[in-house]
Formats: C-alpha cells, sequence, structure tokens
C-alpha cells in the first residue's frame, strides 16, 4: 500500500515548524536564578533583592530571593530551598547556618547536579555545625561549592585583615581578558576588609581575576589576596567566588558590572554588550 506524497509531506513540514517554536522557546526562556541569603552582618537579605530587580529589568532574568526566617539572625531556617530543583543558577550568601537536613538536602542535590554556582564573601564560612552533628562536613561548603577556604580559621587560617581596613583592587593581567571583567575598572576601590585566602586557596583549578591589598590594615604585614575567581566544582558547574559583598562595595559601579558578567558567565551566557548603567544600591552596613 502506498502512502500519499502530499500527508507525509505535511508532517514533515509539522514536525519541523513545532521543533522550530521549541527551540526559539528555550532560547528566550528566561534562566532562574535563585538568591539564598541569610548573614547576620553584610545584610545580603537587602542588596541582593535590589539586584535581583535590575536582573528582571534590564537583563531578562528570572530570579527569587530566599532569605533566613524570621530575620538574618536565624540560624536554622531558609523557607523556600527546594526552588532550587528549578533554578538555573544559585547564587549563595550565607553565614555561619545551621540548617536542618531536609534544607540542607536541597542545596546538595543542587551541587550534585553540575549547575552553576556562585558565593559572595562568607560564604566561604556558610555553615557552622558543632563537634559531633552528623552535618559537620557542611562547615566545608566554601572548599567544595566555591574552591575557597574550608570555613574560617582553621588550618587555611581563613581571616580579614581588620574592620578599620578597606581593599584596593586590581585587575590580574593574566585575566584582563576574561569575560567576566568586560567593562570593569583595571583598579577600583571597596569597603570589604580583605580576606586572607593564600596559601592553599583558591583551589586548584581556579582562575584568579582580581588581586586586593589591604588599605589601613590592623595586622601588620598582611598580604595581598586574591578577592575574585572562577573555578568548578567537582560534579563540573561552573563557579564565580569572590570575597567582596560589604553592602558598599554594591554601590560600586566595576563590582556591579563584575557580578552581572559573572551571573551570565556561569550560565553559559554571552556578558551584555551593552552595559545598562549604574544601578541605585545605597544599604547601610548592619554589624553584628
Amino acid at each position: 500500500m502506498k502512502i500519499p506524497f502530499l500527508p507525509v509531506c505535511l508532517c514533515f513540514i509539522l514536525i519541523l515548524a513545532l521543533t522550530g517554536v521549541t527551540h526559539a522557546q528555550n532560547k528566550n526562556k528566561k534562566p532562574l536564578i535563585v538568591f539564598v541569603t541569610g548573614d547576620h552582618e553584610y545584610s545580603g537579605e537587602s542588596t541582593l533583592p535590589l539586584l535581583a530587580a535590575e536582573l528582571e529589568k534590564n537583563y531578562n532574568m528570572h530570579v527569587k530571593v530566599l532569605k533566613a526566617y524570621p530575620d538574618q539572625n536565624a540560624e536554622e531556617n531558609i523557607p523556600g530551598l527546594e526552588t532550587l530543583k528549578e533554578a538555573d543558577l544559585a547564587v549563595f550568601y550565607l553565614r555561619w547556618r545551621r540548617l536542618p537536613a531536609e534544607q540542607v538536602q536541597y542545596i546538595e542535590e543542587y551541587l550534585n547536579s553540575g549547575k552553576p554556582v556562585m558565593g559572595f564573601r562568607t560564604s566561604t564560612h556558610a555553615f557552622n555545625y558543632p563537634e559531633g552533628h552528623p552535618l559537620r562536613k557542611w562547615n566545608a561548603f566554601g572548599e567544595f561549592a566555591l574552591g575557597s577556604p574550608p570555613g574560617w580559621g582553621g588550618k587555611a587560617g581563613h581571616t580579614h585583615c581588620g574592620h578599620d581596613c578597606s581593599t584596593d583592587v586590581s585587575v590580574i593581567a593574566d585575566a584582563a581578558k576574561h569575560p567576566i571583567l568586560k567593562g570593569v575598572e583595571p583598579a577600583f576601590h571597596v569597603r570589604s576588609w580583605l580576606y586572607k585566602v593564600l596559601p592553599d586557596y583558591p583551589a586548584k583549578g581556579s582562575t584568579w581575576l582580581l588581586m586586593g591589598k589591604a588599605v589601613n590594615p590592623n595586622k601588620a604585614g598582611f598580604a595581598d589576596n586574591p578577592v575574585a575567581w572562577t573555578w568548578q566544582t567537582p560534579a563540573g558547574g561552573r563557579v564565580f567566588a569572590t570575597t567582596m559583598g560589604h553592602p558598599e562595595d554594591f554601590g560600586v559601579e566595576s563590582f556591579q558590572r563584575l557580578v552581572v558578567n559573572a551571573i551570565h558567565w556561569t550560565l553559559g551566557k554571552p556578558v551584555p554588550k551593552k552595559w545598562k548603567g549604574k544601578m541605585e544600591i545605597n544599604v547601610p552596613y548592619r554589624g553584628m
């Protein structure tokens, strides 16, 4: 029995059309970025929503901001972490949390998925479980998620230059052409007091982007240290990490551009060809 030629052609055309629609839908789909916040000191739950609004308005992103509940000092609850199941990018700004196992499970599943990760400042010491706790391995979150030291102090000697200190930031020459640094000034200043991550971190395989120099350090002889780098998680996810993140940093245009570029790069998208302009982010430092 012969199959009529015309119906076969029509079916083929229909398949091509549907395939084209699906491709267009995927191309135009807004990536979902999930900000996970909970820090006692740096107001990440206030700065990141302002960044999120700019990403949705000007950069075709969809963003959800998760916050510690009932406030930033609540160390044992961040509602909504199940949203990470749909996330295209997870951005962490955490400090010394002790989340329950069912919430940590969502973070673990995300990291194991090989999707990209970003982390600000105190996310190097995101968790603080006591000795003997079944989740104590998560105190090393910075190491296995960001390529940073595995928590505060310890064998890595992770510390900072003192609260009177601030940081002069400069582009590392070998990284000057990295997409994340497009439009970032060769040198700029941030209020963040410089973190010590050397000599063993950033982790092997990382690419250092920016170097920090302590200004008015409280500790003598405080060495220059990297303040931004890329890496890859054990599961293969792209990583951008920075030890900057004081709320005043978010008002610095070069820092803003760095972060927007990094979000695009971790998602595997081209960095914006055109900068949409400086964001109005004026959040005071809260302190402890």
